[in-house]
């Protein structure tokens, strides 16, 4: 999985050839208004680690969660 930046251009999104290939599925986090956000780059690496591990079915049960969190 990868993180990337798009630009909304005639209401289609237009990313990069060289990232993502024809046909490719993405999704997309959208923020509200014009507000944006930026990660440094540890809390990006972060993010791509636990998309991968998701990817992977390394995840968590919404209802087992709290009873982890309890240890």
């Amino acid at each position: 999985m990868k993180i990337l930046t798009g630009k909304v251009v005639g209401g289609r999104v237009e990313i990069p050839a060289a990232v993502a290939a024809e046909g490719s599925q993405v999704t997309m986090l959208v923020a509200d208004g014009e507000e944006g956000f930026e990660l440094s780059p540890e809390l990006e690496s972060e993010l791509v680690e636990a998309m991968a591990e998701a990817d992977h079915g390394e995840t968590v049960d919404g209802w087992e969660l709290p009873r982890e969190l309890k240890g």
